[in-house]
């Protein structure tokens, strides 16, 4: 898993309250059991017609969006099943972080073990957010984790986070790799037992 300590892009609009994870990525793509490909999958059924041809009037399609690395999500995003291939998708992708109101906890718990910063924001900055993406499509905004800050247009939120998952994102290890970085640690203790 990358780093994650600051990052600048261009948002994508998603101002769709209770996108559920089935939406991100339908249940016919949760056979694989690794994450190579999935970013194709994402949004499927949203994203492209019945032959298989991109929907020109998705967001995911339009080109002033391409390359952005951060969803700004209306409320609830990541609700109904639990799958650890949504966030699979959405980091297959390129996407980074999501913006949204509230997050589904599982959803959230699954984005953090996977590198992907789920951001809960106040309704008001999301309402100025959503306002600034309308107004200038293709607005960058900055994330910068360690002070967990987000600066857009000429404001700036921040935004909680627990410690834990805060120094795994900064160090760009997930739960096990956080362990195995005490590893002398562990040993010594091993070795000193009785």
């Amino acid at each position: 898993m990358a780093k994650f300590t600051t990052l600048t892009s261009h948002m994508l609009p998603l101002p769709i309250d209770n996108v559920d994870t089935d939406q991100i990525i339908p249940a016919r793509f949760l056979k694989a059991t690794d994450k190579s490909g999935m970013g194709d999958a994402l949004f499927a059924d949203w994203r492209y017609l019945p032959d298989g041809s991109p929907k020109p009037d998705f967001v995911l399609n339009n080109p002033v969006y391409r390359g952005a690395q951060i969803i700004l999500a209306g409320d609830n995003f990541g609700c109904g099943s639990s799958r650890e291939h949504a966030p699979w998708a959405l980091t297959g992708f390129g996407f980074q972080a999501v913006i949204s109101t509230s997050f589904a906890d599982i959803f959230r718990n699954n984005a953090l073990k996977n590198g992907l910063l789920p951001i809960i924001v106040d309704v008001g900055t999301h309402k100025m957010l959503t306002d600034l993406a309308e107004e200038v499509p293709g607005v960058e905004v900055s994330i910068d984790l360690a002070s967990q800050t987000l600066t857009f247009g000429h404001g700036s939120a921040t935004f909680p986070i627990d410690p834990f998952n805060k120094t795994c994102l900064l160090n760009g290890v997930d739960e096990l790799g956080y362990l195995m970085g005490f590893e002398k640690e562990i040993t010594a203790f091993e070795e000193n037992r009785q």
